[in-house]
């Protein structure tokens, strides 16, 4: 874990300056606010497009353990697809989904997803999950990053296993619905990539999160 988050911190500090405040879905009425060209040229405030960078080697073991890749120019068309069905069954659940080049990225507040404090997740909220992972079964042929995190309220440690037990629970989930275990990782970066300010209560709830990045195998 702490080599992969130091590894994704590099590659953040190279990107920083690329960084744009261009995602204008909102996370809560699921309006789009910009075409799929537009997404398409953003690169995401949030963690899991830096982490996509890194994605190589798990995208060959994929490959390896018999999840065929997507040929090269229908990369993009099985990505739209599978967006349109992800914002469809989606839609008022209070997880936003953004388009970031190819990767699509699900933003699911941590005030929909676990109670205060805590990494268990809430019983409202497996319906939603599972609503994921009938898509991601349909659409085998991304791998699935699950990121963890936090505000800034508390010790920089503590939030840091916070995020990465939050994390592990959603992954725990995905993986009891059969999706294969070679197709997750997961990580947390506790008070790292915050999309919000962390002076006001609206913008730490938006700030406890997790993300989950699918990325196209090619």
């Amino acid at each position: 874990m702490n080599n992969k988050r130091f590894t994704v911190r590099a590659l953040a500090a190279a990107v920083i300056l690329a960084l744009v405040a261009g995602c204008t879905t909102n996370p809560y009425t699921g309006e789009e606010e910009m075409s799929k060209k537009g997404k398409g040229s953003l690169i995401g405030a949030g963690g899991g497009a830096i982490i996509g960078a890194i994605a190589g080697g798990r995208k060959a073991a994929l490959i390896g353990a018999g999840i065929g890749a997507i040929a090269g120019l229908g990369v993009g068309h099985y990505m739209d697809r599978q967006e349109d069905k992800l914002r469809a069954q989606l839609q008022g659940s209070g997880v936003s989904v953004t388009r970031v080049g190819d990767n699509i990225n699900l933003n699911m507040p941590g005030n929909v997803t676990f109670a205060t404090d805590s990494a268990d997740i809430n019983a409202d909220f497996y319906d939603v999950l599972t609503s994921v992972v009938l898509v991601l079964k349909e659409y085998e042929k991304t791998l699935i990053q699950v990121v963890g995190y936090t505000d800034n309220t508390g010790s920089v440690e503590y939030n840091q296993q916070l995020s990465e037990r939050r994390a592990a629970s959603v992954t725990r989930f995905l993986e009891s619905q059969d999706i294969r275990e070679v197709r997750i990782e997961t990580y947390g970066f506790g008070v790292d990539n915050p999309i919000a300010t962390n002076d006001t209560p609206e913008g730490r709830q938006l700030n406890r999160r997790v993300e989950l990045t699918l990325v196209p195998l090619t």
